[in-house]
């Protein structure tokens, strides 16, 4: 099991299902890409897809953070999830980058509970770029 992390906490994550990249002529409105992934090869189905989730291998591997913002400039419009062991730390990133969900195993939100992610929700008021520019 895992736990979705949301900006209004934790909850059960789904049992979505998706294809891989290799799949992706069958998919059902949701894929998964692997932080080695282009996402360039996703520019024709990202209008009829809904989710897609992009793994994290390890919390030192930032490589999903740059797939999400450039599906986003792309045009995605849809839910993006980060999915492994993305730490609370990071959440303000992800949010930032593009990611509208986390899905955390159960492990590391045992470890890191709620209230370490909820604390971090208000990801917008700790942009100091954005305080910069005011």
């Amino acid at each position: 099991m895992s736990v979705l992390v949301t900006d209004t906490g934790f909850q059960p994550a789904p049992t979505d299902s998706f294809v891989t990249l290799a799949d992706i002529a069958s998919h059902q409105g949701a894929v998964d890409l692997a932080h080695t992934d282009d996402p360039e090869t996703l520019a024709p189905y990202l209008a009829s897809l809904t989710l897609i989730r992009i793994s994290f291998p390890a919390f030192s591997d930032g490589r999903a953070f740059t797939i999400a913002r450039r599906l986003r400039a792309l045009g995605f419009a849809g839910t993006l999830r980060a999915h492994g062991p993305v730490i609370a730390d990071q959440y303000p990133m992800a949010r930032r980058t593009g990611f509208d969900q986390v899905e955390i195993p159960d492990d590391l939100a045992a470890r890191q509970p709620e209230a370490q992610w909820t604390a971090r929700a208000d990801w917008k008021a700790h942009d100091y770029q954005s305080r910069l520019r005011a």
